[in-house]
């Protein structure tokens, strides 16, 4: 079976190094791809604001199976497109991204459904008032998020209630585009993240292994949120007891509600957790998986996916649940000094040759004009290791972390360790 992968991150090329082993993969395609997904297929350059070159891609190569990697296609309505010219697909169509697409949506669609959150309200450019408001009724810290897609940049924890409010006017005022035309203003819930992944054909589903990613750039959590500074699976504290809890109080009750909704969901669905004195509380969904999770959860996936992909995308999930590895996993992001914020790219990057035990993940790299590897976003690299333990898998990951090289490079040294 002939593959397209849609997406150019380390997301996407964690899911090309798995979908290559398959003994059923034929041609592996990546849309726009980067330097480390061109090892394991062919990089093309499709107009994904032009569904129609893809559609006219995938009828030319025989393409058996898209697999839609970031949101913002699906939010545009990509597998909608492919769909209607029977082009085989994993994502949702828009509607299921809404999930994603508008946090206010998917708030009051937990809200509708009945799944445990934390207290909202919503409020857009001509309601600052009514959003100060909401503020002064609350506690410190608070979250304020942009509505729309960010990029993973758009959620403030702001400490002080000046903060708060300065987050919420910047961005109503226009930080993030149409993204923060509207903001969501959250409760803040104390208790420790997880992120949960199910795999859905739209009407059965199987669970994912669950990891810990690691948002804050700075060591022990300080500093502004990224994309992901690494990911760790599995996650020590979720018992078959809390999974359990997870599925009976927030996946099944996602699923059915779509259902419930009219929406066909085909795809990876996201859950991204706060667990309170044991109880899970949803803070957001992801229509596809995380980045950098997925890194982690590929490395520790013990069989061929392929088949529960397609099984997805054509309705039907093969019976049973996913081999997982009995191993942990540990991905360490290197990053562009700077990052979050403004950073510079063009550098060279040394020492890829050299990694041992480890697999390196790219996700902001590019090629120069002498063919040489150099950085080309905020997140350059995932570095991801598997081990007995969670420590073993850390260590080796931190020491092959060690051996990339270019100006510039940051990552955090203290990825897992509350959690060994």
């Amino acid at each position: 079976m002939d593959i397209l992968i849609i997406g150019s991150g380390g997301r996407e090329h964690a899911l090309a190094w798995r979908l290559a082993q398959s003994p059923e993969c034929g041609s592996l395609y990546c849309s726009p791809g980067n330097p480390g997904t061109a090892r394991l297929g062919t990089n093309v350059s499709l107009n994904l604001s032009a569904p129609e070159t893809v559609v006219g891609f995938c009828r030319r190569e025989n393409i058996g199976l898209v697999v839609v990697g970031p949101e913002e296609p699906l939010v545009r309505g990509l597998a909608d497109e492919l769909r209607k010219y029977g082009i085989s697909v994993l994502g949702p169509g828009a509607d299921g991204a809404r999930l994603e697409g508008s946090k206010e949506w998917s708030k009051a669609f937990m809200q509708r459904h009945n799944i445990p959150t934390a207290r909202f309200g919503a409020f857009g450019k001509r309601q600052l008032a009514a959003a100060f408001s909401q503020i002064d009724t609350m506690q410190s810290p608070y979250v304020i998020k942009a509505d729309g897609l960010a990029a993973g940049k758009g959620v403030v924890i702001a400490q002080t209630i000046q903060e708060a409010k300065a987050a919420t006017q910047a961005m109503l005022e226009g930080q993030f585009g149409m993204a923060s035309e509207r903001v969501v203003i959250e409760e803040f819930l104390e208790g420790i993240e997880v992120s949960v992944f199910a795999l859905t054909d739209g009407k059965s589903f199987v669970l994912l292994p669950e990891a810990k990613d690691y948002k804050r750039i700075g060591e022990g959590d300080t500093g502004p949120n990224t994309g992901g500074m690494g990911s760790v699976s599995p996650v020590p504290f979720v018992t078959d007891e809390l999974r359990q809890r997870i599925v009976d109080r927030v996946v099944v009750p996602t699923l059915q509600g779509l259902r419930e909704e009219g929406v066909d969901y085909q795809g990876f669905l996201f859950f991204g957790l706060m667990v309170v004195s044991g109880r899970p509380y949803l803070l957001e969904y992801n229509v596809r998986m995380g980045d950098p999770e997925t890194q982690s959860v590929m490395a520790r996936i013990d069989e061929d996916l392929l088949p529960w992909l397609v099984g997805a995308a054509q309705g039907q999930l093969p019976p049973g649940e996913i081999r997982v590895s009995g191993n942990s996993a540990a991905t360490v992001v290197c990053a562009s000094q700077g990052y979050p914020g403004a950073y510079d790219k063009g550098y060279v990057i040394d020492g890829l040759d050299r990694l041992e035990g480890a697999v390196a993940f790219h996700a902001g790299t590019a090629l120069n004009p002498e063919g040489r590897i150099v950085t080309s976003g905020g997140r350059v690299l995932g570095i991801t290791a598997t081990g007995d333990t969670l420590r073993a898998a850390l260590d080796t990951a931190l020491a092959n972390a060690r051996k990339v090289g270019y100006t510039g490079r940051i990552y955090r040294r203290d990825i897992g360790h509350d959690l060994t």
